[in-house]
């Protein structure tokens, strides 16, 4: 069973659509907050934003994205989303790939203790 929404310790998620091949979330990321420093095996992750302003560690390179900006995540590249900002970070993440389920996270970095 595919989950369709999920809060997490720095906001949330939830899916828009989810087919054969792809995902697309909208992600919520709150105030001081942030993703973990991730890569996923199976799949690419296209970020928009749409509201806020995101800061985006890209394999260890750091780009401030602005609204209707986009930011593009290879398979297999270290990445993470913050929020550096006081309001709302809101992103639309699409993400491509032979497989987009949630276990597919290998988590390098957490603020929250999820890390390998």
């Amino acid at each position: 069973m595919t989950e369709l929404s999920q809060d997490r310790p720095w906001g949330s998620w939830h899916v828009i659509e989810d087919g054969q091949g792809y995902k697309v979330k909208r992600i919520v990321v709150h105030p001081g907050k942030r993703l973990s420093y991730q890569t996923h095996r199976h799949r690419s992750e296209h970020w928009v934003v749409i509201f806020g302003v995101a800061t985006c560690t890209i394999d260890d390179q750091v780009v401030v994205a602005w609204p209707g900006e986009c930011i593009d995540v290879p398979i297999g590249v270290a990445h993470r989303l913050s929020n550096e900002h006081f309001e709302d970070l809101q992103i639309i993440e699409v993400q491509q790939g032979a497989y987009t389920g949630e276990d597919d996270i290998t988590r390098l970095e957490d603020d929250f203790g999820r890390a390998e």
